[in-house]
């Protein structure tokens, strides 16, 4: 169950990364409350995935996730470049976050 929580915490992550991009500076009061929702659940479900995965792995994966996902929602909704260098880097961070599951103690 605390996989699933990561996972879903790394998701409202890209989510709450999203709505940070068109509250603009927190001035748009829809996407500033998205934001804030997203954040929160995203904490929660960290914290949640944390009582059982360790710190560090549990950290390295949520951001890793957040990363990953917001350069892909980056490039499917804001159309941000995509290069060779930038699926090699997106690629090391998904064999890290594959890395640190398979080798992670529970």
């Amino acid at each position: 169950m605390a996989w699933v929580a990561l996972l879903l915490a790394g998701i409202l992550e890209v989510c709450w990364a999203a709505g940070l991009k068109y509250s603009n500076g927190f001035t748009n009061p829809l996407p500033t409350i998205f934001t804030l929702t997203t954040m929160a659940g995203s904490f929660w479900l960290l914290t949640f995935a944390m009582r059982s995965i360790p710190l560090g792995t549990a950290y390295a994966i949520w951001t890793g996730i957040g990363a990953v996902g917001a350069v892909i929602f980056g490039v499917a909704v804001l159309d941000e470049m995509l290069s060779v260098a930038r699926i090699l880097s997106i690629s090391l961070i998904l064999a890290g976050i594959v890395g640190l599951k398979l080798f992670s103690p529970t």
